[in-house]
């Protein structure tokens, strides 16, 4: 993925995204489910690294295992990269925490873009201070070990309904978390740029009067008239 693709994604909307994805055959990219824990939070923009919980097993000790230097629930915060997406596949289970305040806090340390999970989060309000994009379920007070055992680490997921592959760019804002394949990310991330472009043209055009049939989706002419309008510099639209 090129830098510029980042910055592009960090101005477009999910929704915007997802229209890209469909023209494209990808149907199923939006998380179900899945909303931001403070609507007040940063954008997220970021490629996958990826955590999978199993359920809770009587002859497992998940409370033993959270010390394990091995547990790939631990290792995932200690390991994922800076500015990447830390994705956990909790199985939609909402009643149960999948992370807290002080994970939360040493992935922003670490410069960790966010979170996605399609659980829970423990101690919600502490996690709002610490200002990390957190995007789950939902509050929810009981820990990890009351329902899931990590499993391991960078597999493909499902999350929200949605299946992620290590690398996959994840963009979040107060819609919802779309999912793009690595390989369609800057083609994806300059179509949405160019359909927002137009777009803004066309809610201009509505704003001054033109009736939406025959205006959008834009027609020949409609395109036509927003290249005559970038090369003038953008004036106001009467």
């Amino acid at each position: 993925m090129k830098s510029r693709t980042a910055e592009i994604l960090r101005t477009v909307t999910t929704a915007t995204l997802q229209m890209q994805l469909m023209k494209r055959g990808l149907r199923h990219c939006t998380m179900r489910g899945v909303r931001a824990l403070d609507a007040a939070a940063p954008r997220l923009v970021g490629s996958a690294y990826t955590l999978r919980f199993v359920p809770f097993r009587e002859d497992q000790d998940p409370l033993s295992r959270l010390g394990d230097t091995d547990n790939p629930a631990r290792r995932a915060i200690e390991d994922c990269p800076a500015q990447q997406v830390l994705v956990m596949d909790a199985r939609g289970v909402a009643h149960c925490g999948t992370m807290g305040d002080i994970l939360a806090m040493r992935l922003k340390v670490r410069g960790v873009a966010g979170v996605v999970t399609d659980g829970g989060v423990r101690d919600a309000a502490a996690v709002r201070e610490v200002g990390l994009p957190v995007f789950c379920a939902g509050p929810a007070a009981p820990a990890t070990p009351a329902a899931h055992i990590a499993a391991d680490r960078q597999v493909p997921v499902a999350c929200g309904g949605v299946a992620v592959f290590p690398g996959d760019m994840l963009v979040g804002d107060g819609d919802g978390v779309v999912v793009i394949p690595a390989p369609l990310a800057d083609e994806v991330a300059v179509a949405a740029a160019e359909q927002e472009g137009i777009e803004g043209f066309i809610f201009e055009l509505v704003r001054a009067g033109r009736p939406v049939i025959g205006t959008y989706p834009p027609t020949d002419a409609v395109r036509a008239q927003y290249a005559q309008w970038l090369a003038a510099g953008r004036p106001p639209v009467q």
